[in-house]
């Protein structure tokens, strides 16, 4: 017991610390699986960019969580390490600084994909939109970070 207790005490502090693995989809559209095999059955389809979580890793495949929470399987090819967020919010707005006072760029629709480029103060995201304007969201109004 004295020598599982320290493991135990070291794991705990380390779930914290683990970060969760965003990608985004390629190619026009990638299938989603309800198991991990293109003989599995076919749930749905995702467009290309859409952010995804990884939450399991197997050979060639990824189980993923979408925006809407849904697990699926997906092909490890059909994703990128490349960060995009998704506006869940029913308006997003794009602002010039990652303040609350800061001016509005551009507000952005429900499930608009942007590109993700870093974390800004707390509560903040510094994303580019495809129109190349860049600028902070809040951290509620987007899915993916």
């Amino acid at each position: 017991m004295r020598r599982l207790f320290p493991a135990l005490w070291a794991l705990l502090f380390a779930l914290p610390a683990m970060a969760s693995d965003y990608r985004s989809v390629v190619g026009p559209a990638a299938i989603l699986y309800d198991a991990p095999s293109q003989m599995a059955k076919k749930l749905y389809l995702i467009r290309a960019q859409t952010p995804v979580e990884v939450v399991v890793r197997l050979e060639g495949w990824f189980k993923v969580r979408d925006a809407e929470g849904t697990l699926a399987w997906i092909e490890a090819a059909q994703l990128a390490e490349r960060r995009t967020v998704m506006v869940i919010a029913a308006r997003g707005e794009l602002r010039q600084a990652d303040r609350d006072d800061a001016p509005v760029l551009a507000s952005l629709d429900k499930w608009l994909v942007v590109d993700y480029l870093a974390t800004g103060a707390p509560g903040w995201v510094k994303v580019r939109h495809r129109d190349g304007a860049t600028g902070f969201v809040r951290s509620t109004q987007v899915w993916g970070t």
